[in-house]
């Protein structure tokens, strides 16, 4: 194992995901090790710390893919979170969601923006908390 790489993954996984993306990485390590550090190694140490794109670009673009994908809610749901925490708008994470509704349809739309509803009421719930 690189420990830089996977380093800047976890710092990568942090910025985006805060807490949550740790709860989902111990989660997966309980079936299946290797591929929690495939995560941490490969999408957040390799390419989301690339230069190039500011992390919220790089939100938007990966909401844009996981509505296209439409198989992919929780997914989806933590990169919606995701892109909240590196500065993306609740209306730009729907206007994202909207746009994709040209290319993979509405009901993949609806979906994600039914995905992004729960996200948001979440987070209003625990600001009241």
């Amino acid at each position: 194992m690189d420990s830089t790489r996977y380093a800047r993954g976890q710092e990568a996984l942090a910025r985006i995901h805060g807490h949550i993306g740790e709860g989902i990485m111990d989660a997966l390590g309980d079936i299946a090790p290797d591929f929690a550090r495939f995560i941490i190694e490969f999408p957040y140490g390799d390419i989301c710390s690339r230069e190039g794109l500011s992390p919220k670009e790089r939100q938007i673009a990966t909401i844009a893919s996981l509505v296209t994908l439409g198989n992919a809610p929780t997914v989806l749901k933590a990169h919606i979170q995701g892109a909240l925490n590196v500065g993306c708008t609740r209306d730009e994470i729907v206007e994202v969601i909207m746009q994709m509704s040209i290319y993979a349809g509405f009901p993949a739309a609806v979906n994600a923006l039914l995905i992004a509803k729960d996200v948001f009421s979440e987070l209003d719930l625990n600001q009241q908390a």
